[in-house]
């Protein structure tokens, strides 16, 4: 009698099988953290040995409550369907811009920066160009965005390549410089609305906004965004730069000697990192939320957190462009249904951050997932009709 090793899962199916368990984790604890938090809900748990239906009642009807709203305000209807690609879309192009860097063996912090240049630019690009039509104002305004995010990732780039500093310190420094960049210019007069004394810029024409289908959120930037993925997708796995990129982050010593120019590609992977993120951004500033009242105008804190949700999306995308469109759209669902959470459930929106952390320290540790789940590691199996090696032998 002797002992083997089972045929091992392939890759892709234990990481899908990882993530979708880090899911499940972050989701129940999400849902425990839910029912402790509301006090008229917590109370009942009180006296749970004398009376636990009322405990166990109060709680499953606050979680599936809550979980019910999420659904309503992400997919329950077509409107909540627009909603969530809406969300999705910059999110999913941040998160290329980070996981394009994760792939090169770099980490690209600095996507809230990238986003930030990129709106402002592209802003100012469209409320300065009138009288262009739209197939001229909007593709210029879109180029203008990238292209100032592809400068501010290609200096980091250029650093990186040219002195050796770490690209983190690099692009948390340049997030705080884009910061700063950006508050002053909004207290600029060419910047700011005329009729407006707060940091708020002229809306922007029309020409250089998203265009929507009508009644919905549902606008060309989604579309944009896929698109990005594809073409993400493409790079990496179709061309000699993307074989190049891919072998600096596996190893960058090898790929030099095989043959490949580290410092070229962590520029270049740096640059495309950039735009993406400036695409981002423009998609922020272009397709605002128009149904609630909302025109287009670029404001200090229009970002938001997009490039630090990057960072999440990313990492529960695996670095891999379908991975991250799956991401983004999870991610959109959960800010999608913010709304409804707090009207339908009595839910703080903010158990959506909370389930973000939770899903980004599961999926970034693997192997807790794994040691909280035993099931999910290989495991050795008995096999009494192999002889061992000394009875062979024998």
């Amino acid at each position: 009698m002797s002992e083997k090793v089972s045929a091992p899962r392939p890759a892709w199916i234990q990481s899908a099988i990882i993530t979708v368990a880090a899911l499940v984790l972050a989701f129940a604890l999400g849902a425990i953290v839910m029912v402790f938090a509301d006090a008229e809900v917590a109370s009942k748990w009180a006296y749970f040995f004398s009376r636990p239906g009322d405990a166990l009642g109060a709680s499953w009807e606050k979680i599936s409550s809550t979980f019910y709203a999420m659904w309503v305000g992400s997919m329950g209807s077509w409107v909540a369907i627009t909603d969530t690609t809406a969300a999705a879309a910059p999110l999913i192009c941040a998160g290329l811009a980070v996981a394009i860097a994760f792939r090169a063996g770099l980490f690209n912090i600095g996507a809230q920066g990238q986003s930030m240049v990129g709106a402002m630019t592209a802003a100012y690009a469209g409320f300065t160009f009138t009288g262009l039509p739209i197939f001229i104002h909007l593709p210029l305004v879109i180029i203008i965005g990238m292209l100032a995010g592809a400068v501010w990732g290609g200096i980091v780039g250029v650093l990186k390549a040219r002195t050796g500093a770490h690209e983190v310190i690099l692009t948390i420094m340049m997030n705080y410089i884009a910061v700063n960049l950006l508050a002053y210019l909004m207290k600029q007069t060419w910047m700011k609305d005329p009729g407006r004394s707060d940091p708020i810029s002229p809306v922007l024409e029309w020409t250089a906004t998203m265009p929507r289908l009508d009644g919905t959120r549902l606008h060309l930037g989604f579309f944009i965004a896929i698109a990005a993925a594809v073409v993400v997708w493409w790079v990496l796995e179709r061309t000699k730069f993307g074989v190049h990129l891919k072998a600096i982050g596996l190893n960058p010593n090898a790929a030099a000697t095989a043959g490949a120019s580290v410092p070229n590609v962590t520029m270049m992977t740096m640059a495309i990192a950039g735009s993406l993120g400036g695409l981002a951004g423009v998609m922020m500033v272009t397709a605002p939320e128009r149904l609630t009242g909302f025109p287009p105008q670029m404001t200090d804190n229009v970002i938001g957190t997009l490039g630090f949700d990057a960072i999440t999306v990313a990492l529960l995308g695996r670095s891999k462009p379908i991975g991250v469109i799956f991401a983004g759209l999870l991610f959109g669902a959960l800010k999608a249904s913010r709304r409804t959470m707090i009207t339908m459930a009595d839910t703080p929106d903010k158990l959506t951050d909370l389930i973000q952390a939770l899903i980004v320290l599961f999926v970034a540790a693997p192997a807790f997932v794994a040691w909280l789940l035993p099931f999910l590691k290989e495991r050795k199996v008995r096999n009494e009709n192999v002889p061992s090696a000394k009875v062979a032998e024998a």
